[in-house]
């Protein structure tokens, strides 16, 4: 991914954050078969606040791409936060010197590492447990894997496979318009403000 440096985002902190706000991911695997990129929800887990920790996600096991997973293999994890397409009908500055273009503002993380293939049925439960977890927790009722009958959910879980990612580089880009003077980023925050959709709105909040 190129990152012109004034779009660098390397607070390894803000990173795991980042990956844990927006989940949903995608999983791209490299072989001499050939690209492949699969969307899953991931589950972010560290040890300590200094760790990058490992990133946990399961497939279908129908989907043929796990048995493409070698033990140690390279994976790369991306991640997609809100994007916003920019008007230079918002900029100060188109007044005064038309030397204005459209853009699109983004945030993405990419998480290198190494993968392995997950079958183990207690490891499998504990991982539904976490990701169902991580996103009940703000629901007014939280649903756990525990209410679904114990039979239903075996059957389940003999359904999928685990992959586990010992993540080894997190590399993090947030085009907020950081590169505009600062009339032009309050002209860019009011105008994703006014606009319509969730997406504009979530990528004001990046703008200072």
């Amino acid at each position: 991914m190129y990152i012109p440096n004034h779009f660098k985002e390397e607070n390894q902190k803000k990173l795991k954050q980042y990956v844990r706000d927006y989940s949903f991911g995608l999983l791209v695997i490299s072989d001499d078969e050939g690209i492949e990129a699969n969307h899953v929800p991931f589950h972010l887990s560290c040890r300590s606040e200094d760790s990058l920790g490992h990133l946990q996600c399961h497939l279908a096991r129908n989907n043929p791409v796990w048995q493409r997973i070698q033990d140690g293999a390279r994976v790369l994890a991306i991640f997609q936060g809100p994007d916003a397409y920019i008007s230079p009908s918002w900029y100060p500055t188109k007044a005064e010197t038309g030397r204005v273009v459209p853009t699109w503002n983004y945030l993405a993380v990419h998480a290198q590492g190494s993968a392995r293939i997950v079958q183990e049925p207690s490891w499998l439960k504990n991982h539904l447990h976490h990701l169902t977890d991580q996103h009940e927790s703000e629901m007014v009722t939280p649903w756990s894997v525990d209410d679904a009958p114990a039979d239903f959910t075996e059957r389940l879980v003999q359904a999928i496979v685990g992959v586990e990612i010992k993540v080894e580089t997190l590399t993090g880009k947030l085009k907020a318009s950081q590169n505009q003077p600062a009339g032009n980023r309050a002209g860019v925050k009011a105008g994703l403000e006014a606009g319509e959709g969730a997406q504009n709105r979530a990528m004001a909040k990046f703008i200072s």
